[in-house]
């Protein structure tokens, strides 16, 4: 079996041009957020997820509105807790089938934004933490969604910071120049074939 490289990093990061460029060097990268917007697309999952909510949460397609689902849940945690109940496990399986099509590789890449925030550190054989100074974040989000500075912020103030993930993971990549990055990502390479 493969070793499980979680990757993880806070908004902004430039974790998933991190995972590109693992991609580019040939090693399998599954984003477990992509792979759970397409599980929210399935037809059981739509019924599971409607089951929790008493109010309606789907659009005008009949499929989930993450966007009600996201305002509902942010203030109120039990309701979070029902939702990732349903949606986590989903996901667990289907990156197990994944992995069992990758068996072949020495290591694989698992993107997931909240590694440390589910404490679920022990899924993976090493940690890699992408992270930049807190304003090239904030521009960079900004630039990318669109949203105000404010907005950032204040979804930077509900992830963990920096300096905790820090402590928790195996390999840091500052991530501010992409030159830099790839580079260093090339020598990274390098000891996760051979762990």
């Amino acid at each position: 079996m493969p070793k499980i490289i979680g990757l993880t990093g806070g908004i902004g990061s430039g974790k998933s041009t991190i995972a590109k460029f693992f991609s580019e060097l040939g090693v399998p990268v599954y984003v477990a957020d992509t792979q759970a917007k397409k599980i929210m697309d399935y037809p059981s999952t739509i019924q599971e997820v409607q089951s929790i909510f008493s109010e309606n949460v789907l659009d005008e397609n009949q499929k989930l509105d993450r966007k009600k689902i996201a305002s509902i849940v942010f203030n109120h945690p039990e309701k979070l807790k029902a939702l990732n109940s349903v949606i986590h496990p989903k996901v667990a399986e289907d990156f197990s089938q994944w992995l069992n099509q990758h068996n072949h590789h020495t290591y694989v890449i698992k993107e997931v934004a909240i590694i440390f925030e589910t404490r679920s550190e022990d899924q993976y054989d090493k940690i890699i933490l992408v992270t930049a100074p807190e304003e090239i974040r904030i521009q960079r989000v900004i630039e990318r969604d669109k949203i105000s500075k404010e907005q950032v912020e204040e979804r930077i103030k509900n992830q963990l910071s920096d300096q905790e993930k820090i402590n928790k993971s195996d390999f840091i990549i500052m991530n501010i120049d992409l030159e830099t990055s790839k580079n260093e990502i090339k020598k990274l390479h390098k000891v996760l074939i051979s762990l």
